[in-house]
Order: C-alpha cells, then sequence, then structure tokens
C-alpha cells in the first residue's frame, strides 16, 4: 500500500516537473516572440524614418560636385574669355594654271602627278620649228629694213650738199641769162638807131631774135632758181624718208621680238617651287594656246578661317593664333591674323543673296579671316590645301 502510494507521488512530481519544464518553455518562446515583435517594430520604424529624413552624406557629394563644376567653369571661362576658334577653316594656298601660249605638238614632259619642282624648271616643250622659222623671217625682215635705212642716210647726208649746190648754179645760170639778154638788148637797140642804110632787114631780125631768146634764158633761169631755193623742203623730205626707214627698223625689231617670245613660249618653266596637280596632258599631245594643262600648288600655305560676324568685334590683324590641323594631330602651330575681309563670303559667292526678295530670315554671316603660319612647321612637311583646320586667335584686348 505504501509502494503504491509513494509510486503515485513519483508520478505526480514527474507530472509537476514535466508541467514546470514546459511552462518555462512556453514562457520563454513568448519572451522570444516578444523580442522579435520588438525589433520588427524598431526596424520598420527606422525604414520611415529614413524616408522622411535623408542622411547628410548624400546631400555633400552633391555640393561637392556642384563646388567642382563651378570651379571648372569658371576656370574655363576665365581661360577662354579672350579667345575666338572655329571649326569652319581651311588651309588656303596659290594654286597657279599653267596653260600654253602657243599651239604645237608636246615632244618634251618632264612632268608626274604631285611632284615637286623648283621655280625655272622646264616643264614642258612644244616643237619650236615652226616659231624658229618665224623667227628667221623676222630677222631677215630686220636686216632688210636696216639696209633701207643705211641707203636713207646717204641719201640725207648727199641732199644736204646736193640741194645748196643746185641752188648756188641756178642762180650763176641766171646771172648768166641776164647779161645775154643785156647784150642782146643792146644789139637790138644798136640795131634800131642805127641808120636804116648802113643795116639790113636780116640784121635787125637776128637782133630781135637774140633779144627774145635771152629773155625766154632769164625767165627759164629765174624757175631754175625758185625751183632750187626750195632746200629746206627739199631736205626735209629726205629726213622724213630717213624717219619713215627707221620706223620700219623698229617695226621689224618688234617682229623679231613677237617671234622670239613665241620661240620661247614653247618652253612652259615653273613660275615658283610646288607640287604638280590636275595634269591632263601627255608627250604627243597637241596644245591649244590658252588651254589649261596642270596647276602648279606652291609652297606659300596660309588658313582662311571663316569666323561669325559676332566673333570679329575685338579680332584684328597681328592677333596671334593657335592652329589644330585635324590631317596632322601631334602638329602644333602657331600664326597670326594677317587681314579680314572686307565683305562677307556670301557677298562674293557666285549667286549673291537677294534679302530685298520673299521673306527674310536672318541668317549669322561668315567673315574669311586669312591667317599666317609662322612657326611650327617641321621639315619635310607640306600642307595640303583644303585640309580641316580649328584655329584658335589670342584676342589682345
Amino acid at each position: 500500500m505504501s509502494d503504491r502510494n509513494d509510486t503515485h507521488d513519483d508520478a505526480r512530481d514527474d507530472t509537476a516537473k514535466d508541467g514546470g519544464e514546459r511552462a518555462r518553455a512556453h514562457d520563454g518562446k513568448n519572451a522570444d516572440e516578444k523580442n522579435g515583435d520588438e525589433k520588427n517594430g524598431d526596424e520598420k520604424d527606422n525604414g520611415k524614418n529614413g524616408r522622411k529624413k535623408p542622411g547628410k552624406k548624400p546631400l555633400i557629394i552633391l555640393g561637392i560636385v556642384v563646388v567642382v563644376l563651378a570651379i571648372g567653369a569658371s576656370i574655363w571661362w576665365f581661360m577662354t574669355r579672350n579667345q575666338e576658334s572655329t571649326d569652319d577653316a581651311y588651309t588656303d594656298g596659290d594654286a597657279v594654271t599653267i596653260a600654253p601660249k602657243v599651239s604645237g605638238y608636246v615632244v618634251a614632259m618632264n612632268i608626274d602627278d604631285n611632284r615637286f619642282v623648283h621655280k625655272g624648271d622646264l616643264l614642258i616643250k612644244i616643237d619650236p620649228r615652226d616659231y624658229q622659222a618665224q623667227l628667221d623671217q623676222a630677222t631677215a625682215q630686220l636686216g632688210l629694213a636696216q639696209a633701207q635705212l643705211h641707203a636713207a642716210d646717204v641719201q640725207l647726208q648727199v641732199a644736204r650738199v646736193q640741194y645748196p649746190a643746185q641752188l648756188a648754179e641756178a642762180q650763176a645760170q641766171e646771172l648768166s641769162a641776164r647779161a645775154s639778154l643785156a647784150q642782146a638788148s643792146a644789139a637790138y637797140e644798136r640795131q634800131r638807131t642805127v641808120d636804116v642804110r648802113a643795116t639790113s632787114q636780116q640784121n635787125i631780125d637776128a637782133a630781135t631774135a637774140q633779144q627774145k631768146s635771152a629773155q625766154a634764158n632769164v625767165a627759164q633761169a629765174r624757175a631754175q632758181v625758185r625751183t632750187a631755193s626750195l632746200v629746206p623742203q627739199q631736205i626735209a623730205q629726205v629726213v622724213a624718208s630717213v624717219q619713215e626707214r627707221r620706223q620700219q627698223v623698229r617695226q621689224a625689231e618688234a617682229q623679231v621680238e613677237a617671234a622670239q617670245l613665241n620661240l620661247s613660249y614653247t618652253e612652259l618653266r615653273a613660275p615658283a617651287d610646288g607640287w604638280i596637280t590636275k595634269r591632263n596632258v601627255q608627250f604627243g599631245t597637241f596644245l591649244q594656246a590658252g588651254t589649261s594643262i596642270l596647276t602648279l600648288v606652291t609652297t606659300r600655305v596660309w588658313v582662311t578661317a571663316n569666323f561669325k560676324e559676332s566673333q570679329l568685334a575685338r579680332m584684328h590683324p597681328g592677333d596671334k593664333v593657335d592652329i589644330d590641323i585635324d590631317a596632322y594631330p601631334g602638329l602644333d602651330l602657331h600664326g597670326h591674323v594677317d587681314s579680314i575681309q572686307f565683305g562677307s563670303g556670301s557677298r562674293f559667292s557666285a549667286f549673291p543673296a537677294e534679302n530685298a526678295t520673299g521673306n527674310f530670315v536672318k541668317i549669322v554671316q561668315r567673315v574669311p579671316v586669312k591667317i599666317v603660319i609662322d612657326s611650327g612647321m617641321k621639315p619635310g612637311t607640306s600642307l595640303p590645301l583644303g585640309l580641316s583646320v580649328e584655329p584658335t586667335v589670342m584676342l589682345r584686348h
């Protein structure tokens, strides 16, 4: 009996013990759930507060970025406030069109595409035989004119002596005729005054005839004197003939010079140092005078920059320029503004704008500015025409 009671008491103690352990476990679970709920609640509260009140770190970063950008913009403005640049600029230079002045076949050609030539080099030679014949003919005409001029000079020298001598001779003949007339008149008077018995009618007629003949001789002598007295006029006529021959000589000399020029034109030589471009001539080609056969690009190169009209207010000749060339990124060129064209590019175009017709829309005009390269060119480097350039002009004031 007592054993069963003991057993029963032990069972109750075990039951009570198990119940206490379950109660403690349940209380711990509730405590954990309560702590989890409180933690979740704190996290939710923190999330709500984050959306409402952002932290200071993003605002500080944003402020730093704004300050850096403002400082950079200020520095950029300060460094570029006295600069003007444009990308509407190109290399420019002298492109000389070569054309023959005489016609003929090409018998020698010393050129090729893009070859560099020096001033005075023989480029093309035209067959010179026709022009050599013209020169020979002109030279012969000159010799003939010179001979005729020499003969006229001799004739002038003769005339200066001959015509005064002829005048003197005519005057002497007049004196002789007057003397004969006086003698004939005296004989005639004697025959008229003598007694008719002392003379005859035949003697009277003879005296009369002699008197009339002497009078005629005097008249003829007077006429010869008047003719011979034109010595200045006769000499002037010979002088005029000499002048005519002299002018013929000059004309012949001009013809010789023209023939020599035509002969020299058969050799086309380079007018300056440069490169051969746009060649359209071959050996044996028949060339017509005035026809373009090639273009010579000289070594003198500059930059033509088309600045906007709003960029020219402070730009003046002499301003320094930094030049960047797209084809040569490593080439650092420097120059200066040489001149500004007196008119916009559209004004001098083939078809200028007619603003007085239709609806007018204001367009910013561009004005060509010539920039001369001063330094920076590397030896052996050439600048073809038409390369894209970006010049930056340093404005002085």
